[in-house]
């Protein structure tokens, strides 16, 4: 295994549910399964919209009777809001705990490589390879971390991220805009097909059982360094928008249809004048998706 790195995720908040129904709350709103979470362990999820479309992505764990979501920062105001709104009479208390800790990603060999004061570990949930999260107290990092604050270690992070297929939202899809298939939760471990009901879940169940999910995010790869907010055309018509980048490599959200259609085609995808592949795997997984659903298509009358 590689040597441990560490990032600090400056842009991570963290909200903290308390109170009797903590745990009825967020089973009735969230895509994951929060029922018997154990201390140490972690549910990455979303909130959605009655639409099915993801309001916020988190992660989720417990220390005792409380609930803690690393969130991202700039959305804890309105992720707030919007629980407080669903709550109604719950015995729950729901607070912006963020000012209490820093939040670091260590991946690598990360068994006790760096001495941080830690209050929660946990493995990420959506990738052995992402390595575990911290919730450590705030202020209490050392001139040990002083490499976890540097541009770099955010690009390493963000590059191994990128290898893995992993999109971020607010980076590389839009929250309001995108369904959870969409944002690959049906990939990455965030999303349940066996809990009861949650807001938006029909409209998640009906993608997963009904659905040819045509639009996801997907790493795609340049003959050159690739530049984020860009389209993603074939010809001159934009089929999917560049996310996050990590030299040559990017995860970008794609019409995955009209990207396979370019490959048996030999037409070729550009990006900011910077020609573009396509993941070969997600490719595949589409192929095989749309051969599914047309096997079991009901024939015209």
């Amino acid at each position: 295994m590689s040597a441990a790195k560490i990032v600090r995720l400056a842009d991570r908040g963290v909200v903290s549910i308390t109170g009797r129904d903590s745990e009825k709350l967020l089973q009735s709103l969230v895509t994951n399964d929060i029922e018997g979470l154990g201390e140490g362990e972690a549910r990455y999820a979303a909130l959605l919209s009655p639409q099915g479309k993801i309001l916020f992505d988190f992660f989720v764990t417990r220390q005792g009777e409380s609930y803690f979501l690393d969130v991202s920062a700039e959305s804890v105001g309105n992720f707030i809001k919007r629980l407080t709104f669903y709550k109604l009479r719950s015995d729950v208390i729901i607070s912006d705990v963020s000012a209490s800790f820093e939040l670091y990603a260590i991946w690598g060999d990360p068994a006790d490589a760096f001495p941080v004061d830690w209050v929660m570990r946990f493995s990420d949930p959506r990738h052995s390879v992402l390595g575990v999260r911290l919730m450590a107290k705030a202020r209490s990092s050392s001139s040990a971390f002083a490499d976890a604050e540097s541009e770099t270690a955010l690009r390493e992070y963000d590059a191994l991220r990128i290898s893995l297929g992993v999109p971020e939202g607010g980076r590389d899809y839009k929250f309001g805009d995108a369904y959870p298939h969409e944002a690959d939760f049906d990939l990455f471990n965030g999303v349940s097909f066996s809990k009861g009901c949650y807001v938006g879940q029909e409209i998640v169940a009906r993608m997963q059982n009904k659905t040819v999910v045509r639009k996801r995010a997907v790493k795609i790869s340049g003959a050159a360094p690739l530049t984020s907010d860009t389209d993603v055309l074939l010809g001159e018509v934009s089929i999917g928008r560049v996310g996050t980048v990590a030299g040559a490599d990017a995860i970008a959200m794609l019409r995955l249809d009209r990207a396979l259609e370019a490959k048996q085609k030999s037409e070729t995808l550009t990006a900011a004048g910077v020609a573009v592949t396509v993941d070969d795997i997600a490719l595949e997984r589409y192929a095989a998706s749309a051969a599914a659903r047309a096997s079991t298509a009901l024939p015209s009358s």
